[in-house]
């Protein structure tokens, strides 16, 4: 009898432990670049993140970070909140989340996402944060012995009335900052800082964009070693 009822179903059968029963994770599907940068970037001829920096090139897909810094990215979920709009009908409420994605090795990025669903607005704050990466710059406290292990000025962030100021550490005096900054400096690639804050730091979206800013700032000043003459050449988008 269960013969010809799998025969009758085109020999398919979807009892106890059948085929209808397996479960089917979601399907990737292969990237298409929509942008030159990211044509570039699968086509190999830009390997490395500071290609794209050094011709402020603008990151529009998500992908393009994905594989130059492939196995290298770490993401961690900051706060999840829940947001209310008002509307005719009630309240409408929705999910708010702060996500930070690094590379440990001198990368950092942080998005913000608002969705119905937690697990959607996640998704979203990873890809903003991706697409908001941001090159950190590293120094030396003293001596430039080893690998560069601090921030190589004092520098200041400010998001709403939270004030993160950064200053560099000798070696070997860790990362001294708020559970919260301490991770941004982390995923950063940062071994030793010395940090200084002040506002309204319990509101953590506030206080870890305070931070994330205060980083790029590393970038922003110019150095008495960076005053060589600047030789300009055609970007690799006029190149290619």
């Amino acid at each position: 009898m269960a013969d010809n009822k799998d025969k009758k179903q085109g020999g398919r059968s979807f009892g106890k432990g059948g085929k209808g029963k397996g479960k089917r994770g979601p399907i990737e599907e292969p990237w298409e670049p929509k942008t030159k940068l990211g044509r570039l970037v699968q086509g190999g001829q830009i390997t490395s993140l500071e290609e794209v920096y050094k011709y402020s090139l603008p990151v529009k897909e998500h992908q393009i970070i994905d594989t130059l810094l492939k196995g290298k990215l770490k993401e961690e979920v900051m706060k999840i909140m829940p947001v209310q709009k008002q509307t005719t009908a009630g309240q409408r409420t929705r999910m708010k989340a702060f996500v930070l994605v690094g590379d440990s090795d001198g990368h950092i990025g942080l998005g913000v996402k608002s969705a119905k669903e937690v697990q959607g607005a996640i998704k979203g704050a990873i890809i903003d944060a991706k697409l908001n990466m941001v090159p950190v710059r590293r120094g030396y406290w003293g001596n430039n012995i080893g690998n560069p292990h601090t921030v190589p000025i004092k520098v200041t962030g400010k998001c709403g009335s939270v004030r993160v100021r950064l200053v560099p550490g000798p070696r070997g005096s860790g990362i001294v900052a708020a559970p919260a900054s301490k991770k941004v400096i982390q995923l950063a690639g940062i071994q030793d800082v010395y940090t200084s804050s002040r506002g309204k730091t319990r509101t953590r979206g506030n206080f870890l964009k305070a931070a994330f800013y205060a980083l790029a700032e590393t970038y922003k000043y110019l150095t008495p070693n960076l005053w060589k003459p600047t030789a300009y050449e055609t970007t690799i988008l006029e190149r290619y």
